[in-house]
């Protein structure tokens, strides 16, 4: 995709795509759709990244849905500082298990599997040593495939190279529930050995490269709490183990239960952008405005729509960006269909009524009261409640120094109807 400030409607909707992480260019070069956000949260990744270590540091990340993640870890695989330190690679966890079903054991073999297969892509030289350890490792975890198989049929295929054996098992993780358990099964018996195989992939890209492998693994968020805590609560010590620098992205609903004491120290949360103070719903926080405007000028040129519509666009947003590009994508398709040249307030307005429709078919009346309470105190506090509609966007996290919460806005309306 070409990141082209657009100057007409078709090309506008384009680049206001929901689901738009954002690479770097080729030389690390900052994308020219990238927001720098106030006070540069992601540093604290960077620079517990860059701290010195006995172990390669493993760190949960999180964050509300929409509000860039998966940007922000591209944008540090390509840091320059990073790459001096690191032999980073990023993944989606979509792209080798299936993400509904997930265990710790998917997300191990994920890990050796994609160093292995992206260092070999890259061009990587493994010493012999290695690719006989993982020749031995493979034939064993084979060996227990067919003796779990006893004479049944499956798709699994036997005797592959090493190559095509991460890249099978991968695939069969993924798409194939049956194989899916025939592999948990059989790693399940030898995690030692799993983690050995991991660890010598790790030290043998050290060795050449003089760099730790750093892992950033994507779309973890998005399985939900229960599987969250299996992983990352009740197998935390085993996903500690592997002897390279990981980044977990996690779901925000554990920063929000009892569980989140597990990974408490290792944590770092993005928060959205603030658009007012706390409890100053009508408020105007300018830093918030610009870097809201900024992600929408880089992508579309302001021509195209009035300037009172930036601002309700912004307001309305909550200072997440995919609910910035939502808002955008659904006024540019009304103003197309009006035949005009330019979205209008009206049309960011009924963007707005759009989306408080959905919310009123999904919250209750509890719901609603709970919400007009958050609104009026904005105090971010453990409850029952709070978790889901977090995770519904209906209730945003800020940072001013301390933590707080308010309510999506297009929610203001509906609490008080």
């Amino acid at each position: 995709m070409e990141f082209i400030t657009a100057t007409n409607f078709d090309r506008a909707w384009l680049n206001f795509e929901l689901d738009l992480p954002l690479p770097a260019g080729k030389n690390g070069e900052p994308n020219p759709f990238y927001v720098n956000r106030p006070g540069n949260p992601i540093s604290d990744l960077t620079d517990a990244l860059m701290a010195p270590f006995y172990r390669p540091p493993k760190f949960y990340f999180s964050g509300h849905r929409g509000c860039g993640k998966s940007t922000e870890l591209l944008h540090i695989m390509a840091s320059s500082q990073i790459r001096k330190k690191y032999w980073p690679i990023n993944f989606s966890i979509r792209e080798e298990a299936d993400i509904i079903d997930l265990d710790f054991l998917d997300i191990l073999l994920a890990i050796g599997g994609k160093m292995y297969r992206v260092y070999r892509q890259r061009g990587g030289d493994l010493p012999e040593k290695l690719l006989k350890e993982l020749e031995g490792w493979k034939g064993k975890v084979e060996k227990e495939i067919r003796t779990v198989l006893d004479g049944q049929v499956s798709g699994y295929e036997l005797g592959a190279s090493i190559d095509a054996f991460f890249l099978n098992a991968g695939m069969k993780m993924k798409l194939e529930p049956a194989t899916r358990i025939e592999l948990r099964q059989v790693i399940e018996k030898d995690i030692t050995g799993l983690i050995s195989v991991i660890n010598s992939i790790s030290s043998a890209i050290f060795e050449r490269e003089k760099r730790i492998p750093l892992v950033l693994i994507d779309d973890l968020d998005k399985p939900d709490l229960e599987i969250a805590r299996s992983i990352f609560h009740d197998r935390r010590e085993i996903m500690m183990q592997p002897n390279c620098a990981i980044v977990y992205t996690v779901s925000s609903a554990l920063f929000y239960s009892k569980e989140f004491d597990a990974i408490r120290d290792q944590a770092i949360f993005l928060p959205n952008i603030n658009l007012h103070p706390p409890s100053e719903p009508d408020g105007y926080d300018e830093e918030g405005y610009f870097t809201m405007r900024n992600f929408i000028k880089s992508r579309m040129s302001l021509d195209l729509i009035e300037s009172q519509a930036v601002e309700l666009a912004i307001s309305y947003s909550g200072g997440v960006f995919r609910e910035m590009a939502r808002i955008m994508r659904t006024s540019l398709g009304r103003a197309r269909r009006r035949g005009a040249s330019q979205i209008a307030y009206a049309d960011v307005e009924l963007a707005a009524t759009e989306i408080r429709n959905e919310y009123r078919r999904i919250l209750d009346k509890n719901d609603l009261v709970f919400l007009r309470k958050v609104h009026e105190h904005n105090r971010l506090e453990y409850n029952d409640r709070l978790r889901p509609l977090m995770q519904l966007l209906a209730v945003l996290e800020y940072r001013n120094g301390e933590n707080w919460c308010d309510i999506h806005p297009v929610l203001r309306r509906l609490i008080y109807e």
